[in-house]
């Protein structure tokens, strides 16, 4: 089943997203629990946050990452040569593993993506051996202000952009409770969940602007095509949102969390 993600290639979603996917791994894998030994499952691995993050810890035996788009893969394949990763291309709607194969499996800011959240579930469910976690997370839709920063700024300036590269509503799964939802409607038991907060920091305007134009999803092409005038007085408004209305380009941090969950199979 098709990924609602549209994707630009490793590199651009490293520096939209990798980099906070990155951060967020750690304290994902401390409230999900990695168990001391055996096979784990990556699914929806991206280009390798979470994967690497669990090749950190040396009892787990086999480490299988699966994504929908094959450069990432292909990313993941050139940032490890640890023998017990083995990442490959396919659909975490229908995972092509047998029955209770897993110790423990993750989806870390995938299934807010994918086609069908409660299928993707329930095949979490299914490859897990009984009595094994399962864990998810997905930004919240309120927990990330840089980019509702950037894309309130870009909708004022150019109401047109709507539909057209820019977000016109929240994702499913990314408000309190929804994720959690899916979990219990696939079958897990002893469900928790927590928020996980982490802070996006950006070098400058420029670290914030370039990698939101010209990353994942389809904007750059609306943005590309405007008139030199209007690219300038967005790219202004932009910059004047970033720097709060007056102050010296440079780092600022903006505080951003997710929805995590896990249960039981």
């Amino acid at each position: 089943m098709p990924s609602t993600f549209v994707a630009k290639g490793a590199e651009a979603y490293e520096t939209s997203m990798g980099r906070w996917s990155r951060r967020l791994a750690a304290p994902f894998l401390d409230f999900a629990g990695v168990p001391p030994r055996g096979r784990v499952l990556d699914a929806g691995c991206g280009t390798g946050s979470l994967t690497l993050a669990l090749a950190d810890h040396p009892g787990l035996e086999a480490i299988e990452a699966i994504d929908f788009e094959e450069n990432f893969v292909a990313a993941l394949r050139s940032r490890t040569d640890d023998a017990r990763v083995r990442a490959q291309q396919g659909d975490v709607c229908a995972l092509p593993y047998e029955d209770k194969t897993f110790d423990a499996v993750y989806s870390l800011l995938v299934l807010h993506f994918v086609s069908d959240a409660n299928r993707a579930a329930r095949e979490m469910h299914r490859v897990l051996k009984s009595g094994a976690i399962a864990a998810a997370a997905v930004w919240s839709y309120d927990g990330m202000p840089s980019w509702r920063l950037f894309w309130d700024t870009v909708r004022a300036i150019e109401p047109e952009a709507s539909g057209k590269g820019v977000p016109s509503g929240r994702r499913p799964l990314t408000a309190e409770g929804e994720l959690r939802e899916v979990f219990e409607n696939a079958g897990f038991t002893g469900i928790a969940e927590t928020r996980l907060t982490i802070t996006m920091d950006y070098a400058s305007f420029e670290d914030f602007w370039l990698p939101k134009v010209y990353g994942q999803g389809t904007f750059a092409t609306y943005f590309d095509g405007l008139p030199k005038a209007r690219r300038d007085r967005l790219r202004d408004a932009l910059k004047a949102a970033y720097l709060a209305g007056g102050g010296d380009d440079g780092p600022r941090g903006f505080e951003s969390f997710a929805f995590a969950v896990r249960g039981t199979a």
